[in-house]
């Protein structure tokens, strides 16, 4: 948990994407995602949380996700922006953008 804080707390904003494995979205979600860090580069930290692993139920749990996938922004240690459900890469990128 300490390395996730130390990441969101940091000044490259990160994009949180809470998934499970079975779910068939979150699948779908995985090549938008491959997309948006090809676009944006090193602008960006992204990472991938699944929400059946038990070290982070912890944090599921803080965050309320009840959905998969939900996609949680954080900027410097807070959350800016979040959304469930799926989206294309030129829309995702477009709600980051409006955050950095």
């Amino acid at each position: 948990m300490e390395k996730f804080d130390d990441l969101i707390k940091g000044e490259k904003p990160v994009l949180v994407d809470f998934f499970a494995t079975w779910c068939g979205p979150c699948k779908a979600m995985h090549p938008v995602l491959e997309e948006l860090k090809d676009r944006m580069g090193d602008r960006i930290h992204v990472i991938k949380i699944d929400v059946d692993g038990g070290t982070n139920r912890q944090l599921v749990n803080a965050l309320q996700i009840q959905s998969v996938p939900t996609l949680v922004l954080y900027k410097k240690g807070d959350i800016v922006w979040r959304q469930s459900g799926l989206m294309e890469a030129a829309a995702l990128q477009a709600w980051i953008e409006k955050h950095l």
